[in-house]
């Protein structure tokens, strides 16, 4: 099967290109957003709609500036330092999520400070949402025909002729289903549950440890982005993931605090 042609770029206006990959962002936010909105009004109520609606414009810069900077940092260090001027071409893609995490969890953490409550109330209402955004990106990168899948001989496989000639697994869908669809129908029946949300930091922790499980395992399927060496037998996302699996275990299991 042959990768479909898709056209990057949605829709063109005069010089003005807007690419699917902005999209994904732009209906990832605005729909995270208004999912938070529903998950905050639910008891507890740690979190007001006005503070909200202001974290919402923190936590953007976060993921904005935080994802194309763990991209550049994390990834593709090399590239970027003999081509500076790309690190500014966001609009073309290239956003690493690991960084868009710690660029929200600074917002956060400074937000939380300045409303003086506890950053995992605000996290609480993120975390749910996040799940939306991350599927929305998993398809823009298939759309983009990056991020490719390993070689295969499954009858599902796609040639991506911008890569090579080569079957791969379309690892873009697959990591659009765990760490999209299923983390979110995993996050959304928690916070379901009163005693969930009453827990501060719940939430929080579920999603690192479920995302760091989603994100392993889609890596199995994917084409490593960087060469480890005698780690090969690992991607560089699985080992990033350990550390975020930690610390959401360490959420889950501490002893419940009052809010």
């Amino acid at each position: 099967m042959v990768f479909p042609d898709f056209d990057p770029v949605a829709l063109q206006i005069g010089p003005i290109a807007i690419r699917w990959y902005a999209l994904s962002y732009i209906a990832g936010i605005l729909l995270a957003w208004r999912y938070c909105i529903w998950i905050a009004a639910k008891p507890p109520q740690r979190v007001g709609r006005g503070q909200l609606d202001d974290l919402m414009f923190w936590a953007t810069m976060g993921i904005i500036l935080g994802g194309r900077l763990g991209q550049v940092l994390l990834w593709e260090p090399g590239y970027y330092l003999a081509h500076p001027l790309d690190i500014l071409k966001i609009w073309e893609g290239g956003m690493a999520f690991h960084g868009g995490f710690l660029g929200v969890v600074l917002a956060i953490w400074l937000y939380a400070r300045s409303q003086k409550l506890s950053p995992l109330a605000f996290s609480d209402v993120i975390a749910p949402a996040t799940p939306i955004g991350l599927f929305l990106g998993r398809v823009a990168n298939f759309i983009n025909g990056e991020l490719v899948g390993r070689p295969t001989d499954l009858p599902w496989g796609m040639i991506f002729p911008r890569v090579d000639n080569v079957l791969r697994h379309p690892s873009q869908l697959y990591q659009a289903a765990l760490e999209g669809i299923l983390l979110f129908v995993f996050l959304h029946l928690a916070a379901q549950r009163e005693a969930v949300r009453a827990r501060t930091g719940m939430l929080t922790g579920l999603f690192l440890m479920g995302y760091a499980v989603a994100r392993s395992l889609g890596e199995i399927f994917r084409e490593p982005e960087v060469d480890l060496g005698s780690l090969s037998f690992l991607t560089w996302g699985q080992i990033l993931s350990v550390p975020m699996f930690a610390l959401g275990l360490y959420l889950v299991m501490r002893k419940p605090k009052a809010a």
